[in-house]
């Protein structure tokens, strides 16, 4: 009776550490471009576009693939070197999935660069729970994606397809819900994606050229998706990203949005 009893009460302050734990903060932190490490209220790790040995603008104490810790899952928006980056490595180093468009995956499988059980399919309007209280949902960008890889056979880099690019929509234990756009233009989709999931936080590229500069990021953001919180992304890693900060809030002018000021390196609560 008195084992029972004990039992009981255990697996009460259980749950209830739980649920507290899951009411807790998610961390997010910015490497560059648009690598970001996310560790969920509930304690799991997700690394999204971790472009990371490569990089230009990641403080040299980032650099290093080692520091990174555990990692539950990996994101990747499309196949472009500065988004693929190193997350095939730290797939297979932690023997967790990467989630990225059906095609860039199906293609990895098939070179055998990665195993078929490490690249899942997934493709956009998908949604996964891989974490009780987590759930991921690919969308539309408007981007182009290929792969610039060795050819197994001759050695040679080579072109391959891989997919077509998506953003996430990441839905955490608290009911925070993050949108990583990956790299996209404007699309007047943006305005579905805004009001049917009603991201919090987006996670947004500004530096043009490649993506949305300043001014069509700042449309999207205020008059389409609408969410509390943006934090720019994508600029200033090579000379044609021109797009600042600086022009993306001017372009916002009076809003309701509250726009991150990060530097690569910048860890974020929320």
């Amino acid at each position: 009776m008195i084992f029972r009893l004990l039992s009981a009460i255990t697996a009460a302050c259980l749950a209830f550490a739980g649920t507290a734990h899951a009411q807790g903060k998610a961390e997010l932190l910015w490497y560059s471009q648009a690598a970001f490490k996310l560790t969920t209220p509930g304690g799991k790790v997700i690394m999204i576009d971790p472009w990371i040995m490569g990089a230009t603008k990641i403080p040299p104490e980032l650099k290093d693939l080692g520091k990174i810790g555990k990692v539950d899952l990996v994101l990747v928006t499309h196949g472009h070197g500065d988004h693929l980056g190193d997350a095939m490595e730290i797939a297979k180093t932690n023997n967790v999935p990467m989630w990225a468009p059906a095609g860039l995956n199906q293609w990895l499988a098939t070179l055998g660069m990665m195993p078929a059980n490490l690249v899942p399919r997934m493709n956009k309007g998908g949604t996964i729970e891989p974490f009780p209280g987590v759930k991921i949902t690919m969308v539309h960008a408007e981007h182009s994606s290929e792969m610039i890889l060795k050819d197994p056979a001759t050695g040679k880099n080579t072109s391959y397809p891989a997919g077509e690019p998506v953003g996430f929509i990441i839905q955490l234990e608290n009911g925070f819900k993050i949108y990583h756009m990956g790299d996209t233009g404007l699309f007047g989709d943006m305005k579905l994606i805004g009001e049917y999931y009603k991201p919090d936080l987006l996670l947004v590229p500004i530096g043009g050229h490649y993506v949305m500069d300043p001014k069509d990021a700042a449309y999207a953001a205020k008059e389409l998706i609408k969410p509390k919180m943006a934090w720019p992304m994508h600029y200033a890693s090579n000379p044609f990203l021109r797009g600042t900060p600086a022009e993306f809030k001017a372009a916002l002018g009076q809003t309701s949005i509250q726009v991150i000021d990060a530097e690569p390196g910048t860890k974020k609560t929320f």
